[in-house]
């Protein structure tokens, strides 16, 4: 019961009950504590530190601030009566639900005992009538007392004393209503730079938002199939597409490419990736080998595009999907020496065609990018079915 006693002597102060009852549910700075209770800030750190050196506050570091809570398995925990009373609003049935709870560690209803640090000192516990003593100083508990997790019993208790607190102390319920405002200036805060950014959210860089990361979330979403990555160059897309696939094929012309690719996916555990060097108009993948093809920036440096699509419906299962990024048409005819293209991009239309003559059904086209400087490349997606 030592625990218990010294939860008592710590708690018999009102303004840190009303700090606890604020912290219960929510995580508070001192700053916050001050704009609520409107007392100093040497003042609220000072009860904070008597009320974590008792075990039932703790606090977390962030940025320049520390906030605090409600140490774990002090007055939170499952679902009780009791514990259903702390987290009510307010209102008839909560003041019957805490009393009734209250009753049950021996405390006299609302109705029909004095306020809780007022009137006799028989109306409070014995541990509250030695709080009041001449000479009391809560912040030097018995020798054996310690700071250790409280006993199931002890924690009910604890809950029951706040529940208390929260009918009987004047300030409880302005307390709450100002902790709402407080919490409302966070969200405002919050939204006062998503109103300063908007219009040009996307143009800005944004902490930890990047199309890979985008990429692997979708990725997620795909049924564990066999993909053939074709053009795969170094591996990139087929390292990314290993994280959701049951097994990539990646296929390139260049030895040197494969070899790297090899490496990186050696290097990043990644054992579902074959990478096979061969071309895209002749692939080394059986028919029917694969569930989804995958070209990526790659066809427009076949030689005969139309037969790299021919080549991808024979390696489809029945029902697989063919998938394309490619460049929409440009006129920027460095691309040939700088980046050895053979095509200076496909048209809509052109590739629409292609599809349908290698037998794709449910063809769709869109452009999906436009870059900012010149030559403006834009990105070209196909998405085809091969027929059941």
């Amino acid at each position: 019961m030592a625990s218990l006693v010294k939860t008592l002597r710590v708690a018999a102060d009102p303004n840190r009950l009303r700090i606890l009852l604020l912290l219960q549910g929510e995580e508070l700075s001192v700053a916050e504590l001050q704009e609520i209770l409107v007392m100093g800030q040497s003042t609220i750190s000072t009860h904070l530190s008597q009320l974590k050196q008792a075990g039932l506050v703790e606090d977390r570091r962030t940025g320049k601030n520390n906030l605090y809570r409600l140490a774990a398995g002090r007055a939170t925990g499952p679902a009780s009566p009791t514990s259903d009373a702390l987290t009510t609003s307010g209102g008839k049935n909560s003041d019957v639900k805490d009393s009734d709870a209250l009753e049950r560690h021996g405390f006299s209803r609302p109705e029909s005992r004095p306020a809780l640090y007022q009137g006799t000192a028989s109306a409070a516990p014995q541990e509250l009538q030695d709080a009041k003593s001449p000479g009391f100083s809560p912040y030097n508990p018995p020798a054996s007392s310690s700071p250790g997790a409280l006993t199931p019993e002890e924690a009910s208790f604890l809950r029951d004393l706040l529940a208390r607190a929260r009918l009987e102390i004047p300030e409880a319920a302005a307390d709450q209503a100002a902790r709402r405002r407080v919490l409302r200036k966070r969200q405002d805060k919050m939204r006062a730079f998503f109103d300063s950014v908007a219009g040009r959210m996307g143009r800005s860089y944004v902490p930890g938002k990047s199309w890979k990361s985008l990429a692997e979330a979708l990725l997620r979403l795909l049924p564990p199939v066999t993909i053939a990555d074709l053009g795969a160059g170094e591996g990139g897309s087929a390292l990314l597409l290993s994280r959701a696939a049951k097994r990539v094929i990646a296929v390139d012309s260049s030895a040197r490419m494969i070899d790297v690719g090899r490496a990186e996916a050696a290097g990043a555990g990644a054992v579902n990736v074959d990478f096979r060097l061969g071309d895209m108009e002749d692939l080394p993948i059986g028919s029917g080998e694969v569930d989804l093809v995958f070209f990526s920036q790659s066809l427009h440096h076949a030689l005969h595009p139309e037969r790299a699509l021919r080549e991808a419906a024979r390696i489809l299962a029945p029902g697989g999907r063919v998938v394309i990024l490619d460049l929409a048409r440009h006129r920027f005819e460095e691309a040939r020496d700088l980046y050895a293209d053979e095509w200076l991009g496909f048209p809509e239309s052109d590739l629409e065609s292609m599809l349908a003559q290698a037998g794709f059904t449910q063809i769709e086209t869109a452009l999906v990018d436009r870059e900012p400087d010149p030559p403006h490349f834009q990105t070209l997606l196909a998405l085809a079915t091969k027929a059941s």
